[in-house]
């Protein structure tokens, strides 16, 4: 009766879990999307006339708020399509375009220009103004939000800044300063404060990231045929093909170049936004790192603008946002851009994920974690904690022309180095002779980076030395393990450019604000602060030089970490929770029910109470198969080493696992102390088991891979007796070691220990001696017995006759799942009625025993005298020779435990 309800629960809770209960009436599909190129007038005095590629992405409902989606640099409106569905689905009217000079629109690429790109863009907002599925707040103004990642991303901060037509922004994984992104200086000679997490140094003369601008400029594109215009520019404006072409060639920016990056900056307009803007940065992204976010973050607040900031596991070195951050960015729209169906306020805090070890299939687990705002914006400064760095003095040189440099990662590489597994640490090297290296203590508990650390060094010269004034180093911090395994955080590192270093070996000090991260150092684990004078993705000085590399300050290494708490991705959704809840109650009803049937099964026999075991009927049979095990039963003794016999298929695994309730008999019963078997019953607590090997855990030692076993019966560790469980297997000496490093022997012997754990009063072992030599068979016997003297039992199922007629009392022979014989060993060999008797004098033995009337035949062999008894007992014939004067040395049963057992089970099991 319990079955059916059982099921549709569960089926039930699984379509709530799954989310799949259909509506009755299929959705209504959206419009198809509509194509156009709009014509706009940008460059200085609007003179310049291009054509901008674009698709009108429709709800079913309109008119909608409506979303501009630009794309990353290189890309074009292609790649926003998926996004774009996306939003349609929660009821925006989304505009995807290609960027002039990208996919198909026309113009060359200014590079975030107010002038072009800014100026194109605001005439997009005249142009969904117009449309009748867009939602406006009076003429012209249209209900619109912004958002894009990398390069869009910068456009949805300068459009805001200059368009008050703006309703809400999303930037994703965007640039504050330009300039300072691709020649950043991570060094300065005044401290570095800020309460916030990741706020870096924006300092001048920077060190130009020349592999990261390289990819850029190449992704421009082809050059198009535009007379005058040089073919090494691809399809950039002169003006940015000169900027590129000067830093490239010199690793170095005039003024010019500085002013056009700073123009298409953010940070130039970032004071003029106001409006609410959810800030979305990568945190494993080597082109524009957490800093830059930082400085979003802050100008934004400054100029009174709502500010949320999310922290996710990818970047342009990783992957980029999954649904869920999509999904966030739509609630941020949706709130306040007044969507259907209404959405809770996202608020204005901070989330960041944890990401954890990449797996095999390529996924990376990642937890996320909810501050109520971004620390140090309005509120109090972000926590952090001094780690005491040590080191000497070091020097380092810069070899000529910056060759052989470090390595620290590949720029954009880092999803393909994550499938590569170890790969990609294995790329960050630093070379010998370049590096000063300075280490904390191994921690003591558990720490969370989440942030920018800082530190404070110093650099001198080395005198007499001839070398330039200026000097570039690179930072960076290692996670490094107990075992000397070491991880580049964030592969990422940061530039120095230390101006004016005096040739008589004066120091300089100054702050470094290191790459921003979130990682946690796990306990026993290092931090390595390693300074290099190179690293393959950066421009390098050309001439040669030497240095010395000191701590400063206080010498340690300045550890942000944001009080934060775990928290679910998204709203809770209603129909898992649903689902739990079913499948929680079902259980709860399964386990009353399962308790009320033990108790009225129980029925514990008081005859039976000292027995340890007692096997009545037993029966299992399959449908349409002969029964595995047919109508068995036998008992076990207190003191009793029984020896569970028979050829392969004769049904002993099956009858160990029904006496230990892990199958269900279907005829019969087992009774343990007098009380029935049923799964779980408590009565389990007095039998220990071996019928399977174990699966121990390789890096923990014996000991603890035993006490996580009894810790998992929820028994008080004094009851467990490890140290005489320890000294019973012959484990003392190594059960400190990690199983890893254990021989099969010993793993059998620590599966035996856990069997024995808590001492029970049964012991139940399903071939205990593989693996064993020959000395631990020995010992292995010596054990059993010394166990079942003690008033215990042992049930022993072994294919190894010999040591069972060493080992057991009392032998069970079963064939063909049926009992053939049982009894004690001696009664099982002696069946025949054949003696052995070892004398003094065998012909006078064989001489006296042969006028007993009745006796078989009687043979000599050495000292011993055979005899055939045939009925008499053993008695009588010892009676016999001692009145003949014949001295008895010993005497037993003529074959052995082998014989009696293929006689038994028939001669085909040789």
């Amino acid at each position: 009766m319990l079955a059916l309800p059982c099921v549709l629960l569960v089926v039930l809770g699984a379509f709530l879990w799954s989310g799949q209960v259909q509506p009755l009436q299929p959705a209504a599909q959206p419009p198809a999307p509509r194509e156009a190129m709009v014509d706009v007038l940008d460059g200085p005095g609007g003179a310049e006339r291009v054509q901008i590629d674009v698709t009108l992405h429709s709800p079913v409902d309109t008119p909608a708020p409506a979303i501009l989606l630009a794309h990353g640099f290189g890309g074009s409106k292609a790649d926003t399509a998926e996004q774009a569905r996306e939003l349609v689905g929660r009821g925006f009217t989304v505009l995807t375009y290609s960027a002039r000079g990208f996919g198909r629109s026309t113009g060359q690429i200014a590079l975030n220009s107010p002038d072009y790109e800014v100026a194109d863009a605001r005439q997009l907002l005249d142009w969904l103004a117009r449309q009748p599925e867009v939602l406006r707040d009076r003429d012209g103004d249209p209900r619109v939000g912004v958002t894009g990642a990398s390069y869009g991303g910068a456009l949805a901060l300068m459009l805001a800044g200059t368009d008050p037509r703006v309703d809400a922004i999303s930037p994703v994984m965007t640039y504050n300063d330009l300039g300072q992104a691709l020649l950043p200086n991570s060094a300065s000679q005044v401290r570095i404060g800020g309460a916030t997490p990741a706020g870096g140094s924006f300092n001048p003369e920077g060190v130009f990231k020349q592999a990261w601008t390289g990819l850029l400029f190449s992704a421009g594109g082809a050059p198009r045929p535009t007379p005058g215009t040089p073919l090494t520019c691809g399809n950039f404006m002169p003006a940015v093909c000169a900027a590129y072409s000067e830093v490239a060639q010199y690793g170095r920016a005039s003024q010019q170049t500085l002013d056009l990056l700073a123009k298409s900056s953010p940070k130039t307009y970032n004071s003029r936004v106001t409006q609410p803007t959810l800030l979305v940065q990568g945190e494993r992204d080597t082109l524009f790192g957490l800093d830059q976010s930082d400085a979003n973050a802050r100008q934004i607040s400054a100029a009174g603008g709502e500010v949320k900031t999310i922290w996710f596991a990818g970047g342009h070195d990783g992957n980029p946002p999954g649904p869920e951050v999509r999904g966030r960015i739509a609630d941020w729209f949706a709130f306040h851009l007044g969507g259907v169906p209404p959405v809770p306020d996202p608020g204005s805090g901070f989330q960041f994920d944890i990401a954890g070890r990449p797996q095999r299939d390529g996924d990376i687990p990642v937890r996320t974690m909810t501050a109520p705002s971004y620390p140090g914006l309005r509120d109090s400064r972000t926590p952090r904690y001094s780690m005491p760095l040590e080191g000497p003095v070091t020097p380092v040189i810069n070899p000529p022309g910056g060759s052989p440099a470090a390595t620290s990662a590949l720029p954009g590489a880092g999803q393909v180095l994550d499938a590569a597994g170890s790969l990609g640490q294995s790329l960050a090297r630093d070379l010998p002779g370049q590096v000063a290296v300075f280490r904390t203590q191994p921690l003591e508990e558990q720490t969370l980076i989440s942030g920018t650390p800082r530190t404070r060094l110093a650099i001198a010269a080395v005198p007499g030395q001839s070398q330039p004034t200026d000097a570039v180093l690179f930072a960076k911090l290692y996670d490094v393990g107990p075992d000397g395994k070491r991880q580049l955080l964030g592969n990422a590192v940061s530039p120095l450019h230390i101006s004016n270093v005096p040739a008589d070996g004066s120091p300089v000090e100054f702050d470094v604000a290191l790459p921003g991260v979130v990682h946690p150092i796990e306990t026993g684990h290092r931090i390595e602060l390693a300074v290099a004078t190179t690293d393959q993705a950066y421009a390098l000085p050309r001439e040669p030089s030497a240095h010395l590399v000191a701590l400063a300050g206080d010498r340690s290494v300045s550890i942000p970490s944001v009080r934060a708490a775990s928290s679910s991705a998204g709203s809770v959704p209603v129909g898992p929770l649903v689902g739990i809840g079913l499948v929680f109650v079902l259980a709860l009803l399964l386990r009353v029910i399962s308790a009320i049937r033990r108790k009225f099964t129980d029925d514990p026999d008081a005859r039976m109470a000292e027995t340890p075991l007692v096997i009545s009927g037993l029966t299992k049979s399959y449908p349409g198969k002969k029964a595995a095990v047919d109508d068995l039963s036998f008992r076990v003794e207190r003191g009793q080493i029984v020896g569970l016999l028979g050829p392969n298929g004769a049904g002993k695994t099956t009858t160990l696992r029904m006496l230990l309730g892990l199958l269900r008999p279907t005829r019969g019963e087992v009774r343990i102390f007098g009380h029935r078997l049923q799964a779980g019953a408590p009565v389990l607590s007095r039998v220990g088991a071996l019928v399977e090997s174990p699966g121990f855990l390789p890096h923990l030692s014996g000991l603890d891979n035993l006490r996580h076993y009894w810790a998992a019966t929820g028994r008080p560790m004094l009851r467990a007796h490890l140290d005489e469980v320890l000294q019973i297997s012959g484990l003392e000496n190594s059960a400190k070691r990690k199983v890893r490093t254990y021989s099969q022997g010993m793993k059998q012997r620590l599966a035996i220990a856990q069997a024995m754990l808590g001492l029970p009063e049964l012991l139940v072992l399903d071939e205990p001696t593989n693996g064993l030599d020959p000395p631990q068979i020995h010992q292995m016997r010596e054990i059993l017995r010394r166990y079942a003297a003690t008033g215990r039992a042992v049930l022993v199922s072994s294919h190894l006759l010999a040591e069972v007629e060493q080992t057991c009392t009392h032998v069970i022979v079963m064939q063909n799942g049926t009992l053939v014989a049982e009894g004690s060993v001696a009664d099982i060999m002696a069946a025949n009625g054949e003696a052995t008797f070892k004398v003094d004098d065998p012909e006078e033995a064989a001489e006296a025993l042969r006028t007993i009337e009745g006796l078989g035949l009687v043979e000599i062999e050495d000292d011993l005298v055979h005899a055939d008894l045939a009925g008499h007992k053993a008695a009588i014939a010892v009676n016999v020779l001692v009145a003949s004067g014949v001295s008895v040395h010993q005497v037993g049963p003529r074959r052995r435990l082998e014989d009696a057992f293929l006689q038994l089970v028939g001669e085909e099991q040789r």
